[in-house]
């Protein structure tokens, strides 16, 4: 019960991260483990202020600027939230980390793949997942949910920004196999919860 573990939740816009984050987080509460729910960008004081800025639908931030504050974003909740609660043995599950910025910054945005990971490994001190579940849906689909709740400034990118990002996350699995799980964003919301609690349970243990 007290062995940490780090998990993150990766996928495009409006894929279901968040639900399924709450439903997975339940059920590790219910078998007695401690679970820590934070996400990217975000997660402390400082990088919540980054967020609102990062998100804004009126924020007008270059590609660079955009990679350096989300890396900022990064560096400050690795050293105050994700690293102290693996250290004190608490299971970590976040949505989104530095594989994000990859898909995002890197395939989206088209800046470079190796000076973007590079700084992943200066902002998250060489940290990495210990799982990354991938949830991979229709890009129209997941817009369209997002759209009900109010597009962010990353949402509102055009159709095609979306699907390089998609493909970002497609290299990303296929680099990374040991630690990447793909997941059908797709079905049933039981079915995916189902599915990610196995995977888990077989990790942890």
């Amino acid at each position: 019960m007290k062995k940490s573990f780090f998990i993150t939740f990766e996928g495009s816009d409006g894929c279901g991260k968040t639900t399924q984050s709450v439903l997975l987080i339940k059920k590790l509460k219910n078998m007695g483990y401690d679970v820590i729910h934070t996400r990217e960008p975000g997660g402390t004081v400082v990088a919540e202020v980054l967020r609102k800025i990062l998100l804004n639908p009126e924020s007008k931030i270059l590609p660079l600027t955009e990679l350096l504050l989300y890396e900022s974003c990064r560096a400050q909740h690795t050293e105050e939230i994700i690293s102290p609660a693996i250290k004190s043995g608490k299971i970590v599950i976040c949505e989104r980390y530095a594989d994000a910025t990859v898909a995002y910054q890197g395939f989206g945005r088209g800046l470079d793949i190796k000076m973007i990971m590079n700084l992943n490994k200066i902002a998250t001190n060489n940290l990495v997942p210990d799982l990354t579940v991938y949830f991979d849906s229709d890009i129209r689909k997941g817009l369209a949910r997002a759209k009900l709740r109010g597009k962010d400034r990353l949402e509102k990118e055009n159709l095609l920004f979306h699907k390089r990002v998609r493909n970002g996350y497609i290299w990303l699995v296929k680099k990374f196999p040991k630690r990447f799980i793909k997941i059908d964003a797709d079905a049933s919301i039981k079915k995916i919860s189902e599915c990610i609690f196995g995977i888990v349970m077989k990790k942890i243990k």
